[in-house]
């Protein structure tokens, strides 16, 4: 079974609004099975409306619109369907009634506009609307579907939780399970390198290798009668995956590398300092994300300036005269001493140049150097990064809390 997703709104068209429906409702779609191919967007015009119900419903069985449910003249998504599947509106009593005391409780008089949100036709199943005034609906006409939800996605994702979820069951006989795995430290091309064989190898389950935010992550989705069935035809592939890649992975799901270090530091309940120069907070804010981690979070100090260095941290003068600020021994000064102020277990460090300005052929931009203090034991690497000022700053940070990974 195929299906389709049209948002409509000329503020979408326009970038005034993010489309985060279709991507929950691709997400939702998959698990039940059911293939998306295409998702358009549409202003609120009734030709152009008119024409991708008519597109889509030639290639597709199911088409899920959002938006254009609300009370004023542009909101004409389920008029325009209606119209598609030649099937009259009408008033439905329950529905207005519900939008009466939605209205009454919030002590504001009803408008005739939004008596039209209560019109539907008799063929059509009514979606209640718990979070909103604006029910939703689903049309169907010669074995074709379309199902009408609103635009605002704490509404349409109630919607189909509460009543589109079900409906969609009991029209396919199969599910989509698919499993993240997580990776940094590899590139997208050497991760596809590096299990290319198992990728064409497959056709269920199917692996998809992609980028994100200077991760490479796989996804592996298997299509089966039911959840348990597919895990069985995944979990063996995660496996070789693992044997082959499994230094890399920091994480399945929906989960983040800070996430999943954060995690190790407070199982293993080891105390942790950050000292940061240039990526000036970033790793520290990274961690805190993480709800449990102020049990064993110490300090993190922005010491960008030498005086800071030495009066926050005890590096050596000598040192940043010799050396550097940006320099291997400055990074390992910095880790010991942070640990050493606030008595922790951990001690991270951060120095280098994020640019645009301030590099040498000695020192380029984007060289960052990044210590590691754990129980006595200090390392420090050295790393030269490309890209824009923030770009620099998020990839240090990523690589020290990686590094942290794989020490602990």
């Amino acid at each position: 079974m195929k299906a389709e997703i049209i948002t409509v709104g000329t503020e979408i068209l326009l970038g005034d609004i993010v489309n985060t429906n279709s991507q929950y409702l691709a997400k939702e779609l998959a698990i039940h099975g059911i293939e998306v191919y295409y998702q358009n967007t549409v202003g609120d015009n009734e030709k152009r409306l008119m024409q991708a119900f008519e597109e889509s419903l030639k290639r597709s069985d199911i088409v899920i619109t959002t938006g254009g449910l609300g009370p004023t003249n542009d909101d004409i998504t389920k008029e325009v369907a209606c119209k598609y599947f030649n099937q009259e509106l009408k008033l439905h009593q329950p529905s207005l009634n519900k939008i009466k005391n939605y209205f009454k409780k919030l002590n504001i008089e009803l408008s005739e506009n939004n008596k039209k949100q209560a019109y539907f036709p008799d063929e059509a199943i009514i979606l209640e609307n718990n979070n909103g005034t604006a029910p939703g609906a689903i049309l169907r006409k010669d074995n074709k579907i379309i199902i009408i939800l609103p635009g605002p996605p704490r509404e349409m994702k109630a919607m189909f939780e509460e009543s589109v979820k079900l409906y969609l069951q009991k029209l396919t006989d199969s599910v989509l399970v698919s499993k993240t795995l997580r990776t940094f430290g590899i590139g997208e091309s050497l991760l596809e390198e590096k299990v290319i064989d198992i990728i064409n190898a497959q056709s269920n389950p199917t692996i998809a290798p992609y980028a994100k935010e200077s991760e490479a992550i796989l996804r592996i989705t298997a299509k089966a009668k039911n959840e348990k069935e597919a895990n069985n035809l995944i979990n063996p592939v995660i496996d070789e995956i693992k044997n082959r890649v499994g230094e890399f992975i920091y994480g399945e799901g929906n989960t983040s590398l800070e996430e999943e270090v954060a995690k190790i530091v407070v199982d293993k309940n080891m105390t942790i300092a950050v000292a940061e120069s240039c990526t000036g907070g970033l790793a520290s804010s990274s961690l805190i994300n993480y709800p449990g981690i102020s049990s064993v979070f110490m300090e993190g100090c922005v010491t960008y300036s030498n005086e800071a260095k030495i009066s926050r941290l005890g590096v050596k003068k000598e040192t940043l005269d010799k050396y550097g600020a940006v320099s291997k021994e400055t990074a390992k000064e910095m880790a010991e001493g942070i640990a050493k102020n606030f008595n922790t277990n951990i001690g991270l460090s951060t120095t280098g140049i994020a640019g645009p300005e301030g590099g040498s052929d000695e020192k380029p931009v984007g060289l960052v150097y990044i210590g590691i203090y754990i129980n006595g034991k200090t390392t420090v690497k050295k790393f030269v990064f490309s890209g824009d000022r923030q770009c620099i700053r998020v990839k240090a940070t990523k690589t020290i809390i990686n590094e942290l990974r794989l020490k602990l």
